[in-house]
């Protein structure tokens, strides 16, 4: 505003100055004709009255009487006619005719020149007066008359002739018109001409303060745009959650990542209340946080609708203005359910790790009592053969140090790393040969299998005898959860897309408890009544060691998937 007003002021200043000085030159070029225009009208009087008197002798040509009523008109304040004397020979006051012209201080010079000259005198009233004035010249030429003299009176024109030889006097004069009106339609004008220059300065500073509005407008509204966008951006894909409230605590704000962690959709929260979409234990951190108004930070745990438990870190805080306003609050969340899970992996690893090395130790001291122990029952069964009794008690002895010795081996074989050796093979031939083992045993229980293996699967690095034995021990565990018959699925299947191939075993044996199924790779863990609980402990660590994945679904009482991912690019 200071740069438009350095701008702009000096040129409406000048505008100004420069129209009032053009009005004032106008008006007084405008007098100075009107002016101009009563001399001339008044010496073409004066010539036509002196023709008269030639032709007319004796009458006489009066021009104080011409002048008298020339001043008569408009405006008009008076009309002098000076001799190069100063003395005033005609005036429209009768009374000052014969007084020196005390106004002006160059009647002479005045009365030899023919150049029309102005200026502006105080009148006895004290109003002011536009005085025009020259050389008074009512004839052109003087010449001797066939008379040889003219006679002119005294008090009338400015010509004396003597004899035969003519002497013209000159004269000047004064023509002064009132400039009352005038002045004040110039005052008028002046003050048009500032409160003009006013407006239009007001109208150029206001359009110069629009353009700098419009421009800082669009430059703010760019701004924001791009900074709306970016905040977008960055809320719409940042990794956690975020809601916010306002003073109410209904939604006004809430990303896709926060949306599906509770499981809504976006369009369909905003403007509710935060009880309506989010479990209690977020809700009342939110009347925490008033009581406190300090930042909450959290972890909470809560059931989902369809039985799921998620885990939440939650952070919550208060929005405020710079003004100390209460604006609403701000939810960052983030689901950790399955960091929580695998950190309890982890621990659980670390454990079993622990409790393997522990039972190698304890397997490794246990086997050679045990070897003496059948040694002995040996013994005793061949010595003791003519007894039947003890001859079968002996070889029970043998059949169960038997058994310890499996289990110790198994539990040996889990406490160390996996072993393969990886050769490119055909999975389907090799989970066709894996069937072929078990028929026998599923027909006996009247259980049919079914396969769905395409001849043109990819072939795969692997370690064929460890993997067969993956696959025969996840068919003989299908075996046994179907004690009156049942169906056994077989199916390959490569993923071309991601690069792995899928192998899925289905049964519909009678299945899983749920809660059993987070602990069926635990060593040890069985639902068996005469299992080790080491079989699908070994299973999982195969196929871990191939960089593979397991998974195992099951509905109890409607049968178990487990399907297994091998990578073959």
């Amino acid at each position: 505003m200071i740069g438009s007003v350095v701008i702009l002021l000096p040129i409406f200043v000048l505008w100004a100055i420069d129209n009032i000085n053009r009005q004032k030159d106008s008006t007084t070029m405008l007098l100075m004709e009107k002016g101009a225009a009563l001399i001339r009208s008044f010496e073409a009087g004066a010539r036509t009255g002196m023709m008269g008197m030639m032709t007319t002798r004796g009458t006489g040509f009066q021009l104080q009487r011409l002048l008298v009523e020339t001043a008569k008109l408009p405006d008009i304040k008076y009309i002098t006619v000076v001799d190069a004397d100063g003395y005033i020979i005609a005036h429209s006051d009768r009374t000052r005719i014969g007084e020196i012209y005390d106004n002006f201080s160059d009647i002479e010079e005045t009365a030899f020149s023919t150049e029309l000259k102005w200026r502006r005198v105080v009148d006895p009233e004290g109003g002011y007066v536009f005085e025009v004035f020259r050389r008074f010249s009512p004839r052109h030429v003087y010449s001797r008359t066939r008379l040889g003299k003219i006679i002119i009176d005294r008090d009338l024109l400015n010509s004396v002739q003597i004899g035969d030889s003519s002497q013209e006097k000159m004269q000047a004069i004064f023509v002064g018109m009132d400039m009352s009106l005038i002045e004040e339609a110039r005052k008028e004008d002046v003050r048009h001409t500032l409160l003009m220059g006013a407006i239009l300065l007001l109208v150029g500073l206001a359009g110069i303060s629009s353009l700098f509005l419009v421009n800082a407008y669009r430059t703010t509204k760019s701004s924001l745009k791009r900074i709306k966008a970016f905040s977008d951006n960055v809320v719409e894909n940042m990794p956690i959650g975020l809601v916010a409230l306002d003073p109410d605590r209904k939604i006004i704000s809430i990303n896709n990542v926060a949306a599906t962690i509770f499981n809504n959709a976006r369009s369909s929260v905003t403007g509710m209340a935060a009880e309506s979409m989010m479990p209690a234990e977020v809700t009342d951190l939110i009347r925490e946080i008033n009581d406190t108004k300090a930042g909450i930070e959290r972890e909470i745990s809560y059931h989902t609708p369809d039985g799921k438990r998620l885990t939440l870190e939650i952070n919550l805080s208060r929005l405020e203005g710079d003004d100390g306003a209460f604006m609403g609050y701000l939810i960052l969340l983030r689901d950790i359910t399955e960091i929580r899970s695998l950190k309890r992996e982890v621990e659980r690893s670390r454990r079993l790790a622990s409790i393997g090395g522990l039972a190698a130790g304890v397997a490794h001291e246990i086997r050679n009592p045990l070897s003496s122990i059948k040694g002995f029952a040996t013994y005793f069964s061949e010595r003791y053969s003519h007894v039947p009794e003890d001859k079968k008690t002996a070889e029970i002895m043998v059949r169960e140090v038997e058994r310890l010795n499996r289990v110790i081996s198994r539990l040996l074989e889990l406490a160390k790393p996996v072993s393969i050796e990886k050769k490119s093979a055909s999975p389907g031939a090799l989970i066709q040969h894996s069937i072929k083992v078990i028929e026998r045993d599923a027909a006996k229980k009247d259980i049919s299998i079914i396969t769905d293996i395409p001849e043109d699967l990819p072939l795969i690095d692997l370690d064929s005898d460890r993997m067969n034995q993956v696959l025969l021990n996840l068919y003989l565990n299908a075996i046994e959860a179907m004690d009156n018959g049942g169906t056994i699925t077989v199916n390959a299947e490569a993923e071309k897309r991601s690069g792995m191939l899928r192998i899925t075993i289905t049964d519909t044996g009678r299945g899983i408890d749920k809660k059993d199924l987070a602990h069926v790779f635990d060593p040890y863990f069985t639902t068996k009544q005469s299992g080790t609980g080491l079989g699908l402990s070994i299973v999982h660590r195969t196929i871990e060691s191939h960089n593979g994945e397991i998974a195992i679904e099951s509905d109890q009482g409607k049968g178990t998937k487990v399907t297994i991912f091998l990578s073959y690019k």
